[in-house]
């Protein structure tokens, strides 16, 4: 599906979005300057912001605080991927070159906290102290789920916790996308509610997807490693439905212990994996979550917006199938 399919009727307040946030490096060090042009430059189809924008203009949203609040939650996204991309090491981002494949680690992670300090300034931008708080919460799941993630027991086929990594990742974020957009909006506490679900479901469903294709994507087009969680000892979910359904433990025991599998065995465990029921299981399972999103804009009067907010979790679940 062409993400035109969803970006339609909010196209010209992207291009906005885009212009606000390529301004906050403008009066620093050029170098700031050079890195968030490469990084807002290097692709990436605007998810988050296309959630704030169609679920704010639903509702009856202003536009032009949904145009700031969809910068500032961008902007906080791009300084994840910084920090991540130097955490796991990965020198290609959709076939670019990270930045810490060109800088030094303290000048990445340093970037990365500008990034993170602008994005705090455009989210105040939108004078809803409320919303602030909620910005500032997620900011801090995210770290928190990283810090998690990196101290954890590898090699361990723990559903929930699988959940709880996945939500504090991805999820958040998007929960944040619709949520923050519906308080931008004049409905109910019931309906910010709502669309907090919503945006949690799809942020979830996202994830599940983004993890099937670790395993089933080409290296040149995921830039790096396929299944490259898995050889980290990092569980996902088509990983967790292999281990559930088979009957020797035997790699799953040496995981857990920290004896990770030689090159070779490595190379059959993804390959069982691959051609196994997991990616089905694990790709129903993300469905599972659509069909439930779905379900929470439902009863919304028929618009452009909600049309496309349809088309979009559509999108998500058929991403590179």
């Amino acid at each position: 599906m062409n993400t035109g399919n969803f970006t339609y009727p909010i196209q010209e307040y992207i291009d906005k979005v885009e212009e606000l946030m390529r301004q906050k490096s403008d009066g620093h060090h050029p170098e700031i300057n050079s890195a968030l042009d490469h990084l807002l430059s290097s692709g990436g189809k605007r998810i988050r912001p296309t959630i704030t924008l169609l679920t704010g203009k639903m509702l009856g949203g202003s536009i032009e605080k949904l145009i700031i609040l969809s910068a500032a939650i961008e902007l906080l996204h791009t300084a994840t991927l910084v920090h991540d991309d130097l955490i796991d090491g990965a020198l290609l981002r959709r076939g670019i070159a990270t930045l810490n494949a060109q800088w030094s680690p303290a000048a990445t992670v340093l970037t990365g906290d500008y990034i993170f300090a602008k994005a705090a300034s455009l989210a105040a931008e939108t004078e809803s102290s409320e919303l602030i708080k909620i910005f500032s919460n997620t900011l801090a799941t995210i770290v928190n789920g990283e810090i998690t993630q990196l101290f954890a027991n590898r090699g361990v086929v723990n559903r929930e916790e699988y959940y709880r990594r996945i939500y504090a990742k991805t999820a958040s974020l998007f929960e944040l996308s619709a949520m923050a957009a519906a308080m931008l909006s004049p409905v109910s506490k019931e309906t910010i509610l709502s669309f907090k679900q919503f945006g949690y479901d799809i942020g979830m469903a996202f994830q599940i997807i983004d993890d099937i294709l670790d395993f089933t994507g080409e290296q040149t087009t995921i830039g790096k490693p396929v299944a490259s969680d898995l050889r980290q000892g990092i569980i996902t979910l088509p990983a967790i439905y292999y281990f559930e359904n088979s009957k020797d433990h035997s790699i799953l025991e040496a995981f857990a212990n920290g004896n990770y599998p030689l090159e070779s065995e490595m190379e059959n465990l993804i390959h069982l994996i691959k051609n196994s029921d997991s990616i089905s299981s694990a790709l129903s399972e993300a469905k599972s979550f659509v069909i439930h999103a779905r379900e929470i804009f439902a009863d919304q009067p028929d618009c452009i917006e909600k049309t496309a907010l349809e088309n979009l979790t559509n999108y998500i679940v058929d991403r590179n199938f």
